[in-house]
């Protein structure tokens, strides 16, 4: 995922109010949101690059004791990739599919970080919000406020997640819905070449790469997701999915996915 803008502890009735893109190659298999068969309280997307159930992870997902977790990759050039040996999708799936006091599993995250390449983690649980990044120093028990994530650091001012924070503040402060939301994610502008970032990556790719909704050949948004979660615990979560975008074919929409849940109730 490569988009994420939220608001936390902003609005009167939703505490928490998420607007994210994911953005993959097109050939990866994914799964879109879904009740998992082998942990049935987990309802995300999937990766299903691996045909181990076990090591299939998630971008952002929620369960039905109330939790939720995202994550985003670090774009990086230079890490080391032969470190790496676990995939970043567990860091959800693992939250999600256990119950585990949040601050204990954060502990665990920070421990095995660097077996890792670089992410941004997002977890809530109990009306709280926490942050954490192996690219970051310290774990952020985040306050009230608008925030936003991409491939860089919580809140770094990239065009896109300095335009999609602003959209949202202003949606959020009148009668809104998931639909409308959904607006935010589908800006397929892109910046102006001396406001990209520099993540060392050539600048046709930061071009490229610097639109909300991203659409190229092999490359793009598969995924837009809006969850809402109110002050009696109503999970409302909305995704669309994308299909390889082309020439003659730019909305290619796919499955849209819709679900309200009443966290512990469920």
């Amino acid at each position: 995922m490569c988009l994420i803008v939220f608001a936390y502890q902003v609005h009167p009735e939703f505490p928490l109010i998420v607007a994210a893109n994911r953005d993959e190659f097109y050939a990866r298999p994914t799964q879109p949101a879904h009740f998992w068969t082998n942990h049935p309280q987990v309802f995300a997307g999937r990766d299903i690059e691996s045909p181990d159930i076990n090591k299939q992870g998630t971008w952002m997902g929620i369960n039905k004791q109330g939790r939720f977790a995202a994550v985003t990759n670090f774009r990086e050039m230079d890490f080391n990739e032969t470190t790496a040996k676990r995939s970043r999708g567990e860091l959800t799936a693992n939250f999600l599919c256990s119950d585990t006091p949040v601050t204990e599993y954060l502990s665990t995250v920070q421990q095995a970080a660097e077996n890792y390449k670089g992410f941004n983690l997002l977890l809530w649980e109990a009306h709280h919000l926490f942050y954490v990044s192996n690219r970051v120093e310290k774990v952020q028990t985040l306050k009230p406020g608008i925030y936003g994530l991409s491939n860089g650091a919580l809140d770094s001012a990239w065009p896109k997640v300095v335009q999609a924070k602003q959209q949202l503040a202003s949606l959020i402060t009148k009668p809104f819905s998931a639909d409308i939301l959904l607006s935010i994610l589908m800006n397929r502008d892109q910046a102006a070449d001396h406001t990209l970032p520099d993540t060392g990556i050539d600048i046709e790719s930061e071009r490229l790469l610097s639109s909300c909704f991203i659409q190229s050949e092999h490359y793009g948004t598969r995924a837009s997701t809006i969850l809402l979660i109110d002050k009696n615990n109503e999970m409302t979560i909305l995704e669309q999915n994308w299909r390889e975008q082309t020439a003659d074919k730019k909305n290619a929409a796919g499955e849209q996915r819709f679900l309200k849940l009443l966290a512990g109730n469920a």
